[in-house]
């Protein structure tokens, strides 16, 4: 009972951060060119913020989290390290995910002709700052 309350105000609190969540993601599509969307989510699959438009974003954050949960095994079994990525290419655009911290993702979609080395240089910067927003809500979670 006391894990269920506990894992209840962490999901309260997580989303106490979405408008800074949101600005950063608005920020990222903004600073790369055919970035067609963008959205956060727990590593459990809760959509925290998103900027996206003709998806589901409830979908596509679980879809992220069986993904994570896929790349995590992979990574592990293969000896790589933590996840830190992944990058998935379509006929019509790419699907690309990073680590927020240890407790959220970040997911973009972009279109064929986007950059993919801008798309990684500004989607871990904004991964990172977005990660550091998920912690801190859940550090005044832990000292409520």
């Amino acid at each position: 009972m006391k894990r269920a309350l506990r894992q209840r105000a962490e999901r309260r609190q997580l989303l106490t951060a979405e408008p800074d969540i949101l600005e950063e993601l608005r920020g990222l599509r903004a600073r790369v060119p055919h970035l067609t969307g963008a959205l956060a989510a727990s590593v459990d699959g809760l959509v925290l913020a998103q900027d996206t438009a003709g998806v589901e974003p409830e979908g596509v954050a679980a879809l992220t989290a069986a993904a994570l949960g896929v790349a995590l095994r992979l990574t592990e079994a293969t000896a790589r390290g933590d996840f830190r990525e992944l990058l998935i290419r379509g006929d019509s655009g790419y699907v690309a995910s990073y680590a927020a911290g240890s407790s959220a993702v970040l997911t973009t979609l972009a279109g064929p002709r986007t950059n993919v080395g801008r798309l990684h240089l500004e989607a871990r910067r904004s991964s990172a700052r977005i990660g550091a927003l998920v912690e801190g809500a859940l550090t005044r979670v832990e000292n409520a």
